[in-house]
């Protein structure tokens, strides 16, 4: 097994060719089924009372996130301001295809669940997706020669090849990695001259715009593309496959205008831009509104995950870190297998709420855990055999809550020590998405050990992010 490399890279705009590169790629069933639909707290710009202000004169920016489990969409104005907000969980699915008319049927229905008076003042749209979330799809027709291929989908028997052709230690050399799905696809199938690839909001935005493979540079990332240098390298162009690599813009760059037949049935302006999109975690950063070098975005959920603004560009196949391009910056990540479903283990909700009360945050805790939910760990230790180490337990339950709040805290500060010990800027503020973010003492204790600011994002939905991707890019298409 050869030695994990690791590499730390300033960002060099002379590497960035807007429009050129050597291996840039030229740009080139209904499903009906009862979906649950909640409108969430629909706010009122306006003050009309009818469920947000009427939008007519006032441009407004769509943005729909596709999770694991639905989809999201916001409406925001050029300030920020959600007009109108709203999610559907997926159709029943019963095989792998019906993923793709699923998400078809969520995409259409939030378009309707809009309210009628804003569409027309849309501007523009992008749409996020889950990462290496990935089909085949025929150009000759739209249909699906293959996938959909969840993002947690793993071809260990594509991993060898991927891994005789590809960088070692690469972003790609992972059984779940886009490029792994193809070559496992290609492997199988003999491959054919009309397929494209495309990742989930790709097919969802083509669904739109209508034309074949168009990707942006962040989901693009697990199939190999290189977003230093703004091309596909030399190592992958020479794979017989490479016909099916879609070419690649900023995220939030237009494509093109809302087809005709959508336009009309869902009264969208005939200048309504679609935009490209990004992963559902790129989009959820986004959200958060910092892009300063030294600002980081914790998000407490089940695990915990930081992704970090940074000037240099971190990759360490030792911990699963790897860097995403954010315009001029570098957005740099890690997740460790500790948060929320530890807690969950051990606590109901309604206990955490009543414990957390009787913590005194400003005092440190002497207990020294490791809390995991099972066995192993990723980052910001790399170790597959980690046991959880949640003992002694006291005898008051809030003492025990204060050492696992707190040894969670000491986890996140050694992911953001060892990403700066990789050579990423140091962090300075930190902002906290995701369930965690409502409990006040946990965000104290985390400004204590972390030595920074630590704050709850005022928004965290990914949907949100995506609409400012849609607002960025009407400023660039007008």
């Amino acid at each position: 097994m050869s030695t994990p490399t690791l590499s730390a890279k300033p960002f060099l705009h002379s590497h960035l060719p807007a429009k050129r590169g050597l291996f840039r790629r030229d740009q080139r069933r209904t499903f009906t089924s009862r979906s649950r639909i909640m409108m969430l707290n629909q706010q009122d710009p306006g003050g009309r009372g009818d469920g947000g202000g009427d939008g007519v004169g006032t441009p407004l920016y769509l943005g729909i996130d596709f999770g694991t489990s639905g989809a999201r969409y916001a409406l925001i104005d050029k300030q920020g301001t959600i007009y109108s907000e709203g999610k559907r969980a997926y159709a029943h699915v019963g095989n792998a295809t019906d993923w793709a008319r699923s998400w078809r049927e969520a995409l259409f229905n939030l378009l309707s669940d809009i309210p009628p008076v804003h569409r027309p003042s849309i501007s523009a749209i992008s749409i996020d997706g889950t990462s290496a979330t990935t089909l085949i799809v025929d150009s000759k027709n739209g249909e699906l020669l293959a996938g959909p291929f969840l993002y947690n989908e793993s071809f260990p028997e594509a991993l060898p090849v991927v891994e005789s052709i590809a960088p070692a230690n690469h972003t790609v050399c992972s059984g779940s990695s886009t490029l792994c799905k193809i070559v496992s696809w290609w492997s199988s199938s003999g491959g054919a001259d009309s397929a494209v690839l495309m990742h989930q909001s790709d097919w969802l935005l083509w669904l739109l715009h209508g034309q074949y493979g168009v990707s942006d540079y962040n989901n693009t990332l697990k199939v190999g593309y290189d977003p230093e240098i703004d091309a596909y390298p030399s190592w992958l162009m020479s794979q017989p496959y490479s016909h099916i690599l879609p070419s690649v813009r900023a995220p939030g760059a237009p494509i093109g205008t809302v087809k005709e037949d959508v336009r009309s049935q869902y009264g969208l302006s005939e200048n309504c831009v679609v935009c490209a999109g990004t992963t559902d975690s790129i989009a959820a950063f986004l959200a958060a509104r910092t892009t300063e070098p030294g600002r980081a975005v914790t998000s407490l959920g089940s695990t915990l995950a930081i992704k970090l603004v940074s000037k240099i560009r971190v990759d360490d196949a030792r911990f699963g870190v790897y860097s995403h391009r954010l315009d001029d910056t570098w957005l740099v990540g890690g997740a460790s297998n500790t948060g929320g479903a530890v807690l969950r283990q051990l606590f109901t909700d309604d206990q955490l709420v009543a414990l957390s009360k009787d913590i005194d945050s400003s005092v440190p805790s002497p207990l020294d855990y490791y809390p995991l939910p099972k066995k192993g760990e990723r980052f910001p230790v790399s170790d597959p055999n980690m046991m959880p180490r949640l003992q002694p337990r006291p005898e008051s339950d809030a003492e025990y809550l204060h050492g696992i709040l707190e040894s969670i805290a000491r986890i996140e500060a050694n992911g953001y020590n060892l990403l700066k010990e990789l050579g990423a800027s140091a962090v300075e503020e930190v902002f906290t998405a995701g369930g965690g973010a409502q409990n006040e003492k946990w965000i104290s204790i985390r400004g204590r050990v972390l030595g920074v600011p630590v704050r709850k994002a005022e928004q965290t939905e990914a949907a949100y992010g995506a609409a400012l991707l849609a607002l960025k890019g009407a400023t660039k298409a007008g």
